[in-house]
């Protein structure tokens, strides 16, 4: 496992961080892919560790805090603990929707209940989540509680998720933003234009969430499997696998598949490998359910993409040329 520094924070993290949103199962404020099996989910987790990845990436949101606990009972006991990574600014009611909170008072809540359900004493990265809308007039308050948190130790290091260039500029005038983690995969790459060179320009360390695209980039995904998505699975609500845009997608993985058959690894390594190509991204979020799901992505490991290989991915065609940036 290729471990790499993760912005100014001082920490080194494995390439491939374990996503636990999908291990949340259905009760989840950002949608869904199906029902997820603790004790499952818990030996995913384990797996992951065993192959090198030191940190899990999870929030409170992911099922209105069940997330968290998993991943609590998955590291009990552990002697060296991997890195934790949480979120905070969604809260849900006795309705359990979820809404939008980034109140002080919130969360000073939220970090103390993650911390009871996680059974640990610090949050090795404590993160905004979301803010809406964005022009939000709390976002100085909040930022400002954040290292209020950091400097009286109940989190080790402040990073926000999902902010706009204005969102992390209107932070950094508070105190240093020390990371951001955005979406960011072969068919979801806004995050070139502005992001990725803000935050490399100003030392900000960069996780990035969904490469695969919510199991489109696997590999394995079928128009049949698209069409028989349920009601509430999250996927519905993303343009990438309704038509026109999922013809295309299915025909673009058949030529990586191409490439990867002829290179010797698969659609889903390299789709993650192509997002670690960026020297301004540490590392990138996968979502596993299950221990089989991890090996087929980190047993043999992740490749590393040559330049030609890179730009033959980049000949397929994901995006109109005048759209495309090299991170």
């Amino acid at each position: 496992m290729e471990f790499r520094k993760l912005g100014n924070t001082g920490l080194e993290i494995s390439g491939v961080g374990f996503g636990a949103w999908e291990i949340a199962g259905t009760d989840n404020a950002s949608g869904n892919l199906g029902p997820a099996d603790d004790r499952q989910s818990v030996a995913a987790i384990r797996e992951a560790l065993s192959l090198g990845v030191n940190w899990i990436d999870t929030a409170p949101g992911y099922g209105c805090g069940h997330s968290e606990e998993v991943v609590g009972r998955a590291i009990g006991g552990m002697r060296d603990r991997p890195l934790i990574f949480t979120k905070c600014g969604f809260v849900w009611a006795s309705d359990r929707v979820m809404v939008n909170n980034i109140e002080p008072a919130s969360i000073r809540a939220e970090v103390d209940a993650s911390l009871r359900r996680l059974r640990i004493d610090v949050i090795d990265l404590y993160q905004i989540h979301w803010v809406e809308p964005e022009n939000d007039p709390r976002i100085e308050d909040a930022w400002g509680t954040m290292l209020e948190l950091q400097r009286e130790g109940k989190v080790a290091h402040v990073g926000v998720s999902n902010f706009t260039v204005g969102q992390l500029e209107r932070a950094q005038a508070i105190g240093a933003v020390e990371t951001l983690q955005p979406p960011y995969s072969l068919l979801a790459r806004e995050v070139e234009a502005d992001l990725l060179p803000y935050c490399g320009s100003h030392g900000i360390g960069v996780i990035v969430y969904s490469p695969l695209q919510t199991g489109l980039l696997g590999g394995s995904f079928t128009r049949e499997r698209a069409e028989s998505l349920d009601a509430l699975d999250a996927r519905r609500s993303d343009p990438n696998f309704e038509e026109p845009h999922l013809s295309r997608n299915l025909e673009r993985i058949g030529h990586l598949r191409r490439l990867t058959d002829r290179w010797g690894t698969t659609v889903a390594r390299a789709a993650v490998a192509w997002v670690l190509r960026s020297g301004v991204i540490s590392a990138a979020i996968v979502g596993f359910r299950s221990p089989e799901q991890v090996d087929s992505l980190l047993e043999p490991g992740l490749p590393v993409l040559t330049q030609t290989e890179i730009e033959e991915i980049e000949r397929i065609g994901w995006l109109p040329p005048d759209r495309v940036v090299v991170a």
